[in-house]
């Protein structure tokens, strides 16, 4: 199912970034045909719900969050797949990964047999789909309405799109590291200098998006990074307190 009002929100990115919805639709067929049924659903339902949850983005404080994300070894980490790279380069794996696929592939095949991958398909990555092949476990999303093999859990980039899955799949606790929505781009995200107006703008629509999630989550929300409406910033030093 998915969250009440994301249909209306849906139409907000359709019509703000000029997207095309049969393309996404399409995107999401393919991606249906390649996925092969497992139990994926069940490992991420069983990692997250109840539990606290680590969200880690690539903005400009993850440079200062690996070196506590490396001494907190049992929490649940789920990422968007911009931050794998300096992640895995910090010993750091993640249980679950969020990508589009637009990340830094050798990180991807490093780890495509160890973590859970949740796949999203858009007008834009139909090409890049048959990397999901290489996956062992792994699960489809899209931003149009869900089907058959394919799951709508809300978000639209790989970074609010994990507070959503975290959301969805009821975790006690959400606390985010490397998820910052100023003006400024990490060093991390792989965005060409053409690519960074549309990125911030992106980025914007992101922190909306979680604003409006948490006057409808039941998940206690925090954040070591940007300020967002709905969620308690906290300092590193406030972690060990919190996820006791």
């Amino acid at each position: 199912m998915m969250i009440s009002g994301w249909k209306t929100k849906y139409s907000d990115i359709l019509r703000e970034f000029n997207y095309d919805e049969q393309k996404d639709k399409k995107s999401a067929t393919v991606l249906n045909t390649i996925l092969k049924k497992s139990k994926t659903d069940e490992k991420i339902h069983d990692l997250i719900q109840g539990n606290t949850v680590f969200v880690i983005g690539s903005g400009p404080s993850l440079s200062s969050a690996i070196p506590k994300l490396k001494k907190l070894k049992k929490e649940i980490k789920i990422a968007a797949d911009s931050s794998l790279k300096p992640l895995l380069e910090n010993g750091i794996i993640p249980d679950i990964v969020v990508t589009d696929l637009d990340g830094d592939e050798s990180s991807l095949k490093k780890i495509a047999k160890k973590t859970i991958f949740v796949v999203h398909a858009h007008g834009d990555n139909i090409e890049k789909l048959e990397f999901v092949k290489k996956f062992k476990n792994c699960i489809g999303t899209t931003q149009t309405k869900p089907f058959k093999k394919i799951q709508n859990f809300g978000g639209f980039t790989d970074g609010d799109r994990c507070v959503f899955l975290a959301n969805h799949f009821e975790a006690k606790k959400i606390i985010l590291f490397g998820m910052d929505f100023g003006n400024r781009i990490g060093k991390f995200s792989n965005t060409k200098k053409s690519e960074r107006k549309i990125k911030l703008k992106k980025l914007k629509k992101g922190k909306s998006l979680l604003e409006w999630l948490s006057t409808k989550t039941k998940a206690e929300l925090f954040t070591t990074s940007t300020r967002i409406q709905g969620f308690e910033k906290i300092p590193y030093k406030s972690l060990d307190i919190i996820i006791t």
